[in-house]
């Protein structure tokens, strides 16, 4: 019986305890909210205790920026969307000049005057080349306007590429002197026989298609693209300004005349013609020395932030002295004076008035020395001048007055 018993015990045990609550719980997908790390006093932002003591502020309304930080620089393919059908005709023809500059200089083997000839053609095509480039970044925004990477935007690349063209003067100068150095002391050798210097002598046809290729690339490129235009602008040769606009410029004079002149060498006789061709040749090497020089140092001066434009330290003077002149102003303080690029000069005066001066006297005074230095440094209205000058004025009360 006790044993039937425990067979039922055991065949229907009891349910187990079991000691793990397995139970699913769901979590929340919302942030858990902390007050870790959050002051206590942050309530009180805009309480009457925050507004005596000042401790929380809303920080000022900074109006935004009048400069943008950086401008676009357009690639080739935006600058060649870019080009109307005159920019277009532009560039091809500088194009074309240059083709030009080097055929004159693979004809000129035979001819010292030539081979000097063909490098004031060179110097001519890339100013077409830099006046044709310029005309087409003027499509964009980013040659003229300011940022904060290019403050004068890049209108100074331009004075950079002209002192490189300055500087390819003064070497091609030193090139066509050692050229006909070259020339002279191999005249003086034994080695040299007459019959040589009948084989130099260049045919009538050949010098005559070189010249008229000069004279006609200069100019159109003069007409059309106003090369030189603004680097004669700064140079100021007072001494051709009398001439008519073309002959004016100096690059252009010297072009023009040592071709006509060229044109002429094969009417002359054998020795004749071997002395004058390298006469011309160092005359023309003398005024690439000359005018890079002086190109040279004008474009330096932008480069460095200086003003040597219009007469010069004698026309700041003049300036100056007649702003100091002026019954309103008892002391000027400090005058500065620079060129930034063709077109554009800056000019900072700070200077001391009396006490006494009213708003309206010290706009007028404001008034007549923006007026002053425009005209005279600017060569004002009516002279031809397109140089536009920024002045700044900064006006102190004197206090001895």
């Amino acid at each position: 019986m006790s044993s039937d018993g425990d067979t039922e015990e055991t065949a229907s045990p009891g349910p187990h305890t079991n000691p793990f609550n397995f139970k699913t719980q769901v979590i929340t997908a919302s942030p858990i909210k902390t007050n870790m790390g959050q002051r206590r006093g942050h309530r009180y932002k805009h309480s009457s205790i925050s507004t005596q003591h000042q401790v929380f502020q809303e920080p000022p309304q900074r109006p935004p920026p009048v400069l943008p930080v950086s401008l676009p620089i357009p690639t080739v393919a935006e600058a060649w969307t870019s080009m109307h059908k005159e920019q277009r005709a532009r560039l091809y023809w500088s194009l074309c000049h240059l083709a030009i500059a080097v055929y004159i200089f693979f004809r000129s083997h035979a001819s010292l005057a030539a081979m000097a000839l063909s490098h004031l053609v060179f110097f001519d095509a890339g100013s077409a080349a830099v006046c044709a480039a310029v005309d087409i970044l003027g499509n964009f925004e980013v040659w003229r306007r300011s940022s904060i990477r290019h403050p004068f935007g890049l209108e100074r690349a331009e004075v950079l590429v002209g002192f490189a063209l300055s500087i390819f003067l003064l070497f091609g100068g030193f090139d066509l002197v050692s050229h006909n150095l070259k020339h002279f002391l191999e005249s003086l050798g034994h080695h040299m026989g007459r019959h040589e210097h009948v084989h130099d002598h260049v045919a009538p046809g050949s010098i005559d298609l070189v010249a008229a290729l000069a004279i006609g690339s200069t100019l159109i490129s003069a007409y059309g693209l106003k090369n030189h235009a603004r680097i004669a602008k700064v140079m100021r040769v007072s001494y051709l300004a009398a001439l008519p606009s073309v002959l004016s410029n100096p690059f252009h004079f010297l072009t023009l005349f040592f071709s006509s002149l060229i044109a002429l060498l094969p009417l002359l006789s054998i020795s004749l013609y071997a002395w004058l061709d390298r006469l011309i040749c160092a005359v023309i090497s003398l005024a690439m020395f000359g005018l890079g020089f002086r190109v040279a140092i004008a474009q330096g001066l932008m480069l460095l932030m200086s003003y040597g434009g219009s007469n010069g330290h004698s026309g700041v003077s003049s300036v100056l002295r007649e702003i100091e002149s002026e019954s309103a102003i008892a002391r000027l303080e400090e005058a500065q004076f620079w060129q930034v690029n063709y077109g554009l000069c800056m000019a900072n005066v700070r200077v001391s008035v009396g006490k006494d001066c009213d708003e309206t006297t010290l706009s007028r005074l404001r008034h007549r020395i923006s007026s002053l230095i425009q005209n005279r440094l600017g060569e004002g209205y009516g002279m031809g001048g397109n140089i536009r000058w920024e002045v700044t004025l900064q006006m102190n009360a004197d206090a001895g007055l």
